[in-house]
């Protein structure tokens, strides 16, 4: 029997119907989530003038659900059918969304915040999951770069648009079109397959055996919890993953320490724009979107490597950005094209840092294992960026914005450097120990 993939493997992915469609609801649902950001920070923090740490708990409201649940969820998308598993998680936030509209306390958003981003979560490891099955193993390089342009195109289109929609239409307008974007996605998502019979060959021994793509064998007796941890042990267990793994969640809790201040950095020049920060996000969007797209095409260096480049890339930014602003004198034109000039570059890196981790894990992730090693690394990220902030503010009270900066750039460039010379060495002391060739037999 031959599984749905092996008879795409030569079409181009622009030929790949179900491909296409995923992406398409991808696409909606991104753009849906920048205008529900927007309007949620225009809601608690201008209309409510929220204090910072009821603006911090809102924060955390979207982001602790996808620490707590994220294996679980990954577990999830591993035993049921991942297309009616993102149906249902769309349609839930139809509700939760469409919730917000009515909200007129505080609790009433933390409350919504909190339900949303469990169907976020659950959402998450199942497209990437549906990524694998109907994608053939040599175009998933592709396609991941295809899906991280997506997201980072929804960076640059979805703030503007956001803030057109807040100034023009006000806020509820942004929750009911954001209620409406999920409707969308999800009558999309009905022209996707459904499960479908895989066939999974271990390249040492000749049995084949056949399952069903995110389906529970007939009666398995695995829990939850013993799913996440075979997501852990197989994360362990994945050529160079682990290793790539721990430098990219040590890269976003550095990079969170002067992220997460940008706002107060600002302030330090004299007349800033209020709009420059929404400048800079949407340069630091076209930044990554330039890396997704060229990081395949750069064939010379391997995935680890680029990461490693990357991230240092981003510190060496950073550090230079909290010097710039340390030393300028005021605002004005220059400063501000610097600094968008600087978070584009800035974004170069972090896409030379993220892209090849997701090439990476979706190569060597197992297909009925991707729904827990994907629900694992979200997890270990979102625990970087939440403990990120926390340290972040910690230093910028302690010490200073500016050497708060210049401190996650130096952590950055060191951590991006080492990494990349510990590689080399790896490879280098690989290569010595391989037995030496004849020049004339070639033996």
């Amino acid at each position: 029997m031959t599984s749905g993939v092996t008879m795409q493997e030569r079409r181009p992915l622009k030929h790949n119907r179900s491909f296409i469609t995923l992406m398409a609801a991808q696409a909606i649902s991104n753009l849906g989530d920048w205008l529900h950001l927007l309007a949620i920070l225009t809601l608690v923090g201008i209309r409510w003038n929220a204090t910072p740490w009821e603006i911090t708990f809102t924060t955390l409201c979207a982001a602790l659900p996808v620490l707590l649940t994220g294996p679980f969820a990954g577990a999830l998308a591993d035993r049921v059918n991942r297309k009616w598993l993102m149906i249902g998680a769309d349609g839930a936030r139809i509700v939760i969304v469409g919730g917000l509209i009515f909200a007129d306390q505080m609790w009433h958003v933390y409350v919504l915040l909190i339900l949303k981003s469990l169907f976020d979560v659950v959402f998450s490891p199942a497209k990437n999951g549906k990524l694998k099955e109907i994608v053939p193993q040599e175009q998933l390089g592709q396609a991941v770069s295809i899906s991280s342009v997506i997201e980072q195109m929804s960076k640059i289109i979805g703030p503007a648009l956001g803030g057109l929609l807040v100034a023009a239409f006000g806020i509820t307008w942004c929750f009911v079109l954001d209620s409406a974007s999920f409707l969308i996605s999800g009558i999309i998502l009905l022209w996707i397959p459904g499960a479908r019979v895989i066939q999974s060959a271990n390249q040492h021994v000749e049995q084949v055996r056949e399952e069903t793509a995110g389906v529970a064998q007939s009666g398995e007796k695995a829990t939850f919890l013993k799913d996440t941890m075979e997501g852990v042990r197989m994360l362990a267990s994945l050529p160079h993953v682990g290793t790539s793994l721990i430098l990219l969640a040590s890269a976003l809790l550095f990079l969170q320490f002067a992220d997460s201040q940008t706002v107060v950095l600002f302030r330090q020049l004299p007349g800033i724009s209020s709009d420059l920060l929404g400048w800079c996000v949407a340069a630091s969007g076209v930044g990554t979107l330039i890396a997704a797209m060229s990081v395949q095409k750069w064939k010379r260096a391997g995935h680890v490597i680029k990461m490693g480049l990357g991230t240092s890339l981003m510190g060496l930014v950073i550090g230079g950005v909290g010097m710039i602003v340390g030393v300028w004198p005021h605002a004005g034109l220059g400063a501000n094209l610097l600094l968008i000039s600087l978070f584009a570059l800035a974004g170069v890196g972090v896409g030379f840092a993220i892209v090849p981790f997701q090439i990476l894990l979706q190569e060597q992730t197992p297909e009925s294992m991707t729904g827990r090693v994907f629900g694992t690394v979200g997890s270990i990220m979102t625990a970087s960026n939440i403990m990120g902030p926390v340290v972040g503010g910690f230093l910028v009270t302690s010490f200073g914005v500016i050497p708060a900066f210049i401190s996650s750039g130096i952590l950055l460039t060191l951590l991006g450097v080492i990494y990349v010379v510990i590689r080399r060495q790896k490879k280098n002391n690989m290569d010595q120990s391989l037995p030496a060739k004849s020049v004339i037999t070639g033996k």
